[in-house]
């Protein structure tokens, strides 16, 4: 297989990534949580860099550290997860600006950590992002009540003798793998964009959550592929040419929903949908609009 088949093959793989965890992201208002998270692995992906090691290990191995960090630094009375957000973003993206600037020789590779290329993508880049598509769609078929649930009512979910926690870590875990596997292809800056754009578009465009994963996977597949098509049509980098074909499609969702009549509250449809998801009966006269 070709370096372009490969990164066609790679595009898809996030497209599809896109409609799970990007929409759990949208969902749960959790796409600054995704950008410290992708800024923050770059002194992971360095230290490994510098020992000569995988990359895509050394940022996972952080990843996962950052997320326990945050889960810790989110439960301090009197803080909140976007503050525990930005203390990670800072810390870990400061780490990682110096600890490439105390090893110049390191050129290319820590650049790409940033930056990304998906004409750069190897098989085992594409079989690392296959896995993880799959496990986390068997996390989130597992956990899907629990996470709705608390997405949705959190006060409800708490009162119902719930603790919120293992729903965090688990929501926590899947953006971060998430974000890490996407890096090859788009790198930290992109790589939120990729996961989180097509998710965006398809709120725009639907209420109803059981819509949200298929929509946002088929805007996400479609976005990567066509974006690549570009990027050798015109001879334009690869990664950001992916980067504004997602941004063009979401401010095309955007032009689409206000030209079409409004259906009820988004919100109120939201948690129809959620609470159809959950298998919860809808209550008579319930539906928006």
């Amino acid at each position: 297989m070709n370096y372009f088949a490969l990164a066609a093959v790679e595009l898809i793989l996030l497209g599809l990534l896109s409609g799970l965890a990007g929409t759990l992201i949208v969902l749960r208002r959790r796409s600054f949580f995704a950008v410290a998270l992708s800024h923050a692995t770059f002194p992971g992906g360095v230290v490994f860099a510098v020992l000569g090691w995988n990359l895509l290990l050394g940022q996972a191995l952080f990843a996962l550290l950052l997320v326990l960090v945050m889960t810790l630094l989110s439960r301090i009375p009197g803080q909140g997860r976007q503050v525990a957000s930005g203390v990670v973003l800072s810390l870990g993206f400061a780490l990682g600006t110096l600890l490439s600037s105390l090893n110049p020789g390191l050129g290319v590779p820590v650049e790409a950590l940033l930056v990304g290329s998906p004409l750069g993508v190897t098989a085992s880049d594409v079989g690392v992002t296959a896995v993880v598509l799959v496990l986390v769609a068997g996390v989130l078929a597992a956990a899907r009540r629990p996470i709705l649930f608390h997405t949705f009512d959190p006060v409800g979910f708490a009162a119902a003798g719930f603790r919120a926690w293992p729903v965090e870590l688990v929501v926590s875990g899947v953006v971060a793998a998430s974000v890490v596997v996407a890096m090859p292809a788009v790198g930290a800056i992109l790589g939120v964009a990729v996961l989180i754009g097509p998710a965006a578009a398809a709120r725009a465009l639907t209420s109803r959550i059981e819509w949200l994963p298929p929509i946002a996977a088929g805007i996400g597949v479609a976005g990567g592929l066509v974006g690549l098509w570009a990027s050798r049509e015109f001879g334009i980098a690869a990664g950001g040419s992916v980067g504004l074909v997602m941004t063009a499609m979401f401010l095309v969702a955007l032009a689409i929903r206000a030209l079409l009549p409004r259906r009820g509250a988004g919100r109120s449809g939201a948690a129809v949908g959620a609470a159809s998801a959950m298998g919860v009966p809808e209550a008579p006269g319930s539906h928006p609009g």
